[in-house]
């Protein structure tokens, strides 16, 4: 759909809360900046009272953005959070942002929400603003001035009205069409696919091989032999070609994978790192990078070639600058400070950042933490949490890390000693210059560094900051920079930098959140140490987790992590995340997570929530949490992380695994021992943030003579799934499970038995704990009497899938109802009195729900139609089954029940 240009749109003023005084609704329709009195001002100043503002647009209209006028200085009164709510009608509208604005004189333009979870535009005619809070408190809170943008085109609003009314229908039809089928009302199932979608049915001959929008036919077919015939071998068929036409591609994506990890520069392949030394005859080790952590990546995806730049090595901080080649598994030195014959060259550093723009082949760095410069105040104001997190970024470990008052180490693996930086490296250089520099990989300046600002915080960008995040999007030529603490020798409070983006195209930078709590809201606390990805096509970044101030910050699904990494899928829609310092609850110690600390995040759309799942190792099924014997990587923090997305590969190298000596110890050790994974993780990593006592005690136990363990290792990922062969393995163990309850119930055992040895068993996979359990639980039906005639009136079928998940046998009998028995309007049930009752109208029609359809006899001829009870069992394992079908093929996962809160509605339907 091609969109007409965007346009302003007229409005009127519909209604409003309470005014104050002669601040009323219609003085936002006029900009007068410089008017006090041209404003609506609420009448109340508690937070908790509703205020709203009801625009009516002279038509119907597609709403784009909504721009908010100020007064010409920052004003106390100035709306600081609000809500925006639009609607065709004034009593069902939708929030389409929650958002603030900043206490000053410049406008501020919103893009809202204008399409539906399924991407379909809907027309407004209402728009609600809804004040939350005031900037100045104990403030009424004040609208200066309100326009409106988007399409007011008639012809393409009606069409968008139109469309999206269809798209309403064919949404509660599908839900309306699932609950008929799962209560055996087929005749009206069939009667509404007929009669909505008349293009699209079937002949009356053969009513369930419809294609509808409410499923792939080939569901609708699995869903008659498995269901209403009992074809079981033509139901596991049709699973076979679910996947043939690819209905299980995306499904796959659902499933827990594993991790599937290979160390490049691995012990086994040591003689490819050793080479002659023709004047001694001695092996030496071929070059690469040393043990380091805090260092920078970017990846070529072109090429094969990951970049790396400097970082910690626990007695200096690095300026070297390396290429892998990955296609070759070769490392090579570009060059240093110091052999880089004058020309502009990065110095040491740590913390710092790296992209890589695809378009043009340069890489961008920025930020840094050196060895001279220390972010932390002199003792006695030093604390232990803020010198920890000063240095844990770059692969200090924690037991490494000076005292408050305590002489700076000599043994070489601390940082020396906060005051004054080192020197600069070039005359304009100053301790706190916000350096920014490019390399160029390709055209003449192939092989040149370039200093692109001296100091971007004298050109409206970023202070020197370090452990910030930095993305760069290749389509617009955009460079986004968030958090980071900022280094600029003031000690006095710890500062961290906000969000901005710069524009390669113009080389301007430009602030787009600022890091101060009261600017705007949703305030995103500033943070350092945390994750930040883009999703392009959406223009939307990921922000998570990291430090701020001594807490931790939550992403949701790993525990609140520090120095973690995050790489992003965009076609899978997946962001991985590789932890590091995890902390545990309240009053825990930091730790290195020994049991698989990797994480995927799955979205459907970046402004919905999406879900985390753990990745599990490859030698850890799912109930065995402790690793047994196969390669991956130690556990670590301040590694580094890139993700190659043509070959759905991630690359990690380096960081620090703790002190040596406890690393030795879990590596001996196989993991075996503690089941609790954080007890048994390295003590050398736990974060110092408890107090000088708790610190003195932590190096004695951890013997403070070892050494870091900073590892050079590096190591490519790959996530195991389950394919589309193993899929469908699955599914046939679900049907047959079903299919041997069956026979126990309908034949004698010895054939029961039988066939689970033969049919059931050939598709259980006896190396999985979990499908082996289940195996064996199977014999438990051979000895329970009938099922299909013992079944919970009470029970339904309103949670769906999820009912079905994990059961090995249908419910049990709570009440004695026998389904399968002819039930009138006499049937009663005896009271404990013995006065009989009669049961209740909903159970009658619960019961009555399930019992033979008239179409069905049409339809299936002679096959006999199933019990009401083994109908609803079939039922279960069809919807079981759907868990492996793509979303967008299958009926709806949520159920009608789930969408009506009778409770709510204050009567029932």
């Amino acid at each position: 759909m091609e969109f007409p240009p965007t346009v302003p749109i007229t409005y009127s003023i519909a209604g409003c809360s309470e005014h104050s005084g002669k601040y009323v609704a219609e003085n936002i329709r006029v900009d007068k900046p410089l008017d006090q009195s041209s404003r609506w001002s609420g009448a109340y100043q508690a937070g908790n009272v509703k205020q709203w503002m009801l625009l009516k647009t002279e038509e119907l209209c597609v709403l784009k953005s909504v721009t908010f006028g100020k007064f010409h200085r920052a004003h106390p009164c100035n709306m600081k959070e609000f809500k925006l709510l639009v609607g065709l009608t004034e009593s069902n509208m939708t929030e389409v942002l929650h958002a603030g604005l900043k206490n000053d004189s410049v406008p501020e333009t919103f893009l809202i929400r204008y399409t539906n979870s399924d991407a379909v535009p809907f027309p407004t005619r209402y728009l609600k603003i809804v004040p939350l809070s005031a900037h100045g408190q104990s403030f009424h809170t004040s609208i200066w001035y309100v326009s409106l943008s988007g399409i007011v085109d008639q012809p393409f609003v009606e069409q968008v009205h139109l469309r999206h009314e269809e798209h309403q229908e064919t949404v509660i039809l599908r839900y309306i069409l699932k609950h008929l089928r799962q209560r055996r009302l087929l005749t009206p199932y069939q009667e509404i696919i007929s009669r909505a979608f008349p293009e699209t049915s079937s002949s009356a001959s053969s009513p369930y091989l419809s294609t509808n929008p409410f499923e792939h036919p080939t569901l609708t077919q699995l869903h008659k032999s498995l269901v209403l015939q009992g074809d079981y071998p033509v139901a596991e068929t049709l699973l076979s070609s679910c996947a043939s036409q690819g209905l299980l591609s995306e499904a796959i994506l659902q499933f827990q994978p594993s991790a599937e990890w290979s160390r490049i520069d691995s012990d086994a392949l040591k003689e490819e790192f050793m080479q002659t030394d023709e004047v001694n005859e001695h092996p030496t080790p071929r070059i690469k990078p040393s043990p380091r952590g805090g260092h920078a990546m970017c990846l070529d995806r072109a090429n094969g070639l990951i970049y790396m730049f400097g970082g910690w090595d626990g007695r200096k901080s690095l300026d070297d600058f390396w290429v892998m080649n990955v296609r070759e598994r070769q490392w090579r030195l570009i060059s240093t400070s110091r052999n880089s014959s004058g020309d502009i060259h990065p110095g040491p550093r740590a913390c710092h950042k790296m992209v890589f723009d695809d378009n043009t082949g340069d890489i961008y760095l920025f930020g840094r933490l050196d060895e001279g410069v220390s972010v932390d105040p002199p003792a006695p104001h030093t604390t232990i949490t803020t010198t920890a997190a000063s240095r844990l970024s770059e692969g200090a470990s924690p037991a490494s890390l000076p005292l408050p008052g305590s002489p700076p180490s000599g043994n070489g693996s601390s940082p020396p000693p906060a005051g004054n930086p080192s020197p600069a490296i070039y005359p304009w250089s100053t301790p706190w210059s916000a350096e920014f520099f490019r390399y160029h990989t390709r055209g003449g300046q192939s092989g040149k560094w370039e200093l692109i600002s001296r100091n971007t915080s004298a050109e409206h960008g970023p202070p020197l900051i370090f452990d910030h995040q930095m993305v760069i999007d290749t389509t617009s030529q955009m460079i986004y920079v968030y958090g980071g603490r900022v280094v600029d020798g003031d000690w006095e409070s710890i500062k961290y930098s906000g969000l901005y983006s710069y524009d390669i195209k113009t080389g301007r930078w430009k602030m787009l959140n600022s890091p101060d709590n009261s600017s705007t809201h949703p305030f995103i606390p500033s943070r350092f140490g945390h994750s930040m990805v883009l999703e392009p096509s959406t223009q939307t970044l990921f922000i998570f987790a990291g430090q701020r101030d001594d807490g931790y910050l939550s992403a949701g699904g790993p525990d609140a992590c520090f120095t973690q990494r995050a790489l992003i899928d965009t076609d899978l829609r997946e962001i991985y995340v590789l932890c590091g310092l995890t902390k545990g609850p309240p009053g825990a110690l930091s730790v290195l997570e020994k049991d698989s600390p990797y994480w995927i995040y799955r979205y459907k759309r970046p402004d919905q929530p999406g879900k985390w799942t753990k990745i599990l190792s490859l030698s850890s099924p799912p109930n065995k949490p402790e690793p047994t014997v196969g390669p991956a990587p130690l556990p670590r923090y301040a590694h580094q992380a890139v993700y190659d997305n043509e070959t759905k590969t991630i690359y990690m190298h380096g960081g620090n695994a703790g002190l040596e000596k406890d690393t030795e110890d879990v590596v001996r050790s196989g993991g075996d021992g503690d089941d609790d994974s954080r007890q048994s993780a390295p003590p050398a990593t736990r974060d110092i943030g408890v107090g000088t006592d708790a610190r003195r005690e932590e190096r004695h136990v951890v013997g403070g003579d070892g050494e870091e363990n900073r590892l050079d290792d590096f190591w490519s990922l790959r996530l195991k799934r389950p394919d589309s062969i193993d899929i469908v393995r699955r599914g046939k163990y679900i049907i047959r499970q079903q299919r041997f309850r069956e026979l126990c119930e309908d034949d004698v055992p010895v054939k029961a038995l039988s066939y689970l040895k033969t049919e059931v068993s050939a598709v259980v996979n006896h190396s999985d704990p979990d499908e082996g359990s289940l195996f064996r639980s199977l014999l438990s039906h051979l000895l329970t009497p009938s099922f299909a005639k013992q079944h919970d009136a009470s029970s339904s079928l309103a949670s769906g899938p999820s009912a079905a998940k994990g059961r090995s046998r249908p419910d049990t009998p709570s009440n004695g109802i026998d389904e399968d028995a002819t039930m009138t309007d006499s049937d009663a049930e005896p009271s404990s009195s013995g006065v009989t009752t009669p049961i209740s109208s909903s159970v009658l029609l619960t019961l009555r729900l399930f019992e033979e359809d008239p179409s069905e006899t049409r339809a299936q001829g002679e096959v006999p139609p199933p019990s009401a009870a083994r109908y609803r069992q079939r039922t279960q394992v069809f919807e079981e089954l759907l868990q492996f079908v793509n979303e967008d093929v299958r009926q709806p996962d949520r159920d009608l029940l789930e969408l009506i809160n009778i409770d709510q509605m204050g009567q029932e339907i």
